[in-house]
């Protein structure tokens, strides 16, 4: 009689345990430190994707022509900052690819910079000079591929990956013109070390349009719908935090170590809450049409086609 209440006791222990464990998601995420892609992080270390019942297990890329092809590939679930004209690109070649939110709209946070001494003054001295991006597909590459096309530049384009790898090309004359966004760079420029010459927005298609976007694979989507929409609300939850709550904030400050003043200096002067709005594609019209302009589409997505590319799960 023990014995078979030891066994109910046991089965009932075991459910109970299934019942509260978490579902890990795979995420990839390009650039770890900006502000726009913290969110994951931020979230997790408060307890917000907890509460969602999430586990993530992230893995940061160096743009997001490689957290692009992490997620077409099957190896992570969701990317995080995927360029919307890599998106584009890939979801009409057939790759298995959807969006689940907007992630970053506007440019302002991305900066092109030279070495203080540099001759370089605008981009229009970069004639056969090297234009850094971070990888192919990212919004940085589709950034420069503006800059080429609206000021008629004979730069040469290179991928070079992320700002840490920007920043030593640069000063040590590798490259000419690297990127970065804060806070990366925010110490050299207050030094007058670097000197920036371009911003994001300063490529006309992009201004004021959604640059970035979160995506899924849509084999997984398909299967996981509800993970899915839990991540989401998770995300949301955690912007409003890193918004309304000086928690996130230091958080985020104690994470990259730096300071305080730091942080709310990136959050403030460059990324406006509307900027990260996972809810709100800007631009979507004019965007399809820049792809084929850009040369990342033959031709613009239809209607339908956007509608099935398009999967934002509703808030709830």
């Amino acid at each position: 009689m023990n014995v078979k209440r030891s066994i109910i006791a046991l089965v009932f222990a075991l459910n109970a345990s299934g019942a509260s464990a978490e579902d890990t998601v795979k995420l990839a995420i390009g650039q770890r430190g900006n502000w726009d892609t913290a969110v994951s992080d931020i979230g997790q270390r408060v307890g917000i994707f907890k509460k969602q019942g999430l586990l993530l297990d992230i893995v940061y890329t160096q743009g997001s022509g490689e957290t692009q092809q992490a997620v077409i590939s099957g190896s992570v679930d969701i990317g995080i900052a995927a360029g919307v004209m890599g998106v584009l690109s890939a979801y009409s070649k057939g790759a298995p690819v959807r969006v689940i939110g907007a992630e970053t709209t506007g440019a302002r946070d991305l900066y092109w910079y030279v070495r203080a001494d540099s001759p370089i003054k605008s981009l229009k001295d970069t004639d056969g000079k090297v234009l850094a991006y971070s990888t192919n597909g990212s919004s940085t590459h589709g950034i420069v591929t503006a800059f080429m096309k609206q000021y008629n530049l004979k730069a040469k384009p290179t991928a070079m990956g992320g700002p840490a790898t920007n920043l030593t090309a640069v000063m040590s004359g590798q490259i000419d013109v690297g990127w970065a966004a804060p806070p990366f760079g925010l110490d050299q420029l207050d030094k007058k070390e670097i000197r920036v010459i371009a911003t994001g927005n300063d490529a006309e298609a992009f201004k004021g349009q959604t640059v970035r976007l979160n995506i899924v694979n849509s084999e997984y989507y398909k299967v996981h719908k509800d993970i899915v929409a839990r991540y989401m609300n998770a995300y949301r939850e955690t912007i409003d935090c890193m918004y309304q709550n000086e928690k996130c904030l230091k958080i985020y400050a104690e994470w990259l170590g730096i300071s305080e003043a730091k942080a709310r200096r990136t959050r403030d002067d460059f990324f406006p809450r509307e900027a990260i709005n996972p809810d709100r594609i800007t631009g979507l019209d004019t965007i399809v049409n820049d792809a084929v302009d850009l040369k990342f589409t033959t031709s613009p997505l239809s209607r339908d086609q956007l509608a099935d590319l398009i999967q934002i799960p509703p808030p709830r």
